[in-house]
Order: C-alpha cells, then structure tokens, then sequence
C-alpha cells in the first residue's frame, strides 16, 4: 500500500483544479482568529482564476457565517460563496411545516429557522427535536444531555442534527458540536437525520453552487475539498467522487504522532484516502 502523500504547500498538487470546497473552522480559522497562511492560499487560488466556494457544518445560514468570518478577521475577497449545513438543513426542518419543535442548542443558532413555519416548544408537545449544538458548549458535554435526550425520545422524537461535526478547536480548546449530541442520541435508539457533511445534499448543493460561480455546469473532478475533518470533511468529499486533502488537526492527532503517523492511522482503507495531507493550509 502506497504511503500518505505529505505535502507543505497546496501548489504542490501535481492537478489543477477550478473549485476548492473550503472547510472554514479549523482551515481558515480556529474560531478566534484566522489562520493567515489560508487566507492567503484562497486570496492566490481567486487571484488565477480559481473559485473558492467555503463549504461548513455550521448550522447557522450562510449569512450569519459570513458576519462571523467578517468578525474573526477572514476578508471577503478570500472567498466567493458560502454553504453551510444550516443552510441544507433548513430544507428538513421545512418538512415539519405548522408543526412545534424543540431547539436543541444556543440562542445564536435561532436564524436557522428564519422564514419556516415552525413554532418553538418543549419536547412534550413538539414533533421532532433541531439539534445545532449543545446550550453552553464551554462547559457542557454530552454526558450533561442524558436525561433531555432521553425525554425527546420518549417522546418519540425524530432528531434534525444540523451541525454533525463531533468536536471543533476553539482557540486552542476541544469543544463539542451537534454530532456529539445526534451520536448519542442514536445510541439511545434515537432516529437523526442529517444534512451535512459528510452526507450528499450538502455535496449536491455545493456543486450546485459551483457551477453558479464558473458560470457553467462543473465536473466533481474539478473540485478539490480541503478540510481537517476525517469523518465529515474527507469521507464526505470522497463519497461524492471529489479529491481531498486533509489539513492537520488537533481534534484527530496524538500529540507524539507525526503528520504520516497520524494519516496512516486516520486512513488505514487506500480507497478511502485524501490524494495529500498537509499541516495546514499555505500557498
């Protein structure tokens, strides 16, 4: 079995591409501040005539994230569209048109609902849980969810994971996300459905979006995601036939293990691997 290509600049790659997915938490950012070297890399690639299309678990809509990366200090011209799970997600939550749900996360998650049909209510009287994240993800985890989760299902509750991501980097701190809370839920016998990386409508509408920025239908070969998330990120772009390089993470790698080691481990499966891995995003 061939060894885990290393790379230390995205130049490197020996195929051009026409469209990078950018994964934005942990690639461009680490929710703090912005990983310049990214910043650059995506301002490069827009610069030859690349399209940078940020591609996000966040379940917040595309909007709300562009006043976040505005906020940390990612500039617009790094980029040239915004998907989030928020954004696919909206789709299942519209299913429950008239119907009361329970939000399972923050207040500042509330303008995933904006504009559908749906009124807010305790689990007893709801028809499906939204879960986009945990109430206070500084200190809370999901062992602090036992018994809320264990009320939704009770109730019978189908639950709409709108984050899937398990753990995120938060200025140098693990934090955990939505999936967290969906995976445990499911191992209580609890029904989720996601929309998000790394399953397909976020892909289908990626490409979609894609083709809107080129100007004109667009190949999945020409796309390359970039991400440091194994199960969402690299598994759900290579599920939709779409080459990968996975940028180093925190949330995935021993603190002894190098770079390789840690590929070797994360992508044991040949068919199942990024075509790089790199330390971080850099031109």
């Amino acid at each position: 079995m061939s060894a885990v290509l290393e790379i230390k600049s995205i130049a490197q790659l020996p195929k051009t591409y026409a469209v990078w997915f950018v994964d934005i938490w942990g690639v461009l950012h680490n929710g703090v501040r912005p990983y310049m070297g990214a910043v650059d890399a995506c301002q490069t690639f827009r610069a030859q005539g690349g399209r940078v299309v940020l591609v996000s678990n966040s379940p917040r809509p595309r909007e709300g994230v562009a006043l976040q990366l505005d906020a940390v200090g990612v500039p617009r011209d790094a980029y040239d569209a915004i998907l989030t799970s928020g954004d696919v997600s909206r789709a299942l939550i519209a299913a429950h048109d008239g119907d009361t749900v329970f939000h399972l996360g923050p207040e500042r998650d509330l303008p995933v609902y904006r504009g559908l049909n749906v009124t807010l209510g305790d689990p007893g009287e709801a028809r499906a849980v939204v879960c986009t994240g945990l109430f206070d993800d500084e200190v809370e985890t999901p062992d602090d969810y036992r018994d809320c989760l264990a009320a939704c299902h009770a109730c019978g509750l189908e639950m709409i994971c709108v984050n899937p991501d398990i753990k995120v980097e938060r200025g140098g701190r693990i934090i955990y996300c939505a999936g967290a809370l969906a995976q445990a839920y499911q191992e209580i016998g609890g029904k989720v459905l996601y929309a998000g990386k790394p399953h397909k409508p976020i892909y289908d509408a990626a490409m979609r979006i894609a083709s809107e920025v080129c100007g004109g239908p667009l190949d999945a070969e020409k796309v390359l995601a970039i991400g440091d998330g194994v199960k969402t990120d690299i598994a759900g772009a290579i599920a939709a036939g779409i080459d990968a390089v996975y940028v180093a993470s925190k949330v995935n790698m021993e603190h002894d293990e190098t770079l390789i080691q840690a590929a070797e481990r994360l992508f044991a499966s040949p068919v199942k691997r990024p075509i790089a891995v790199m330390r971080a995003l850099v031109w």
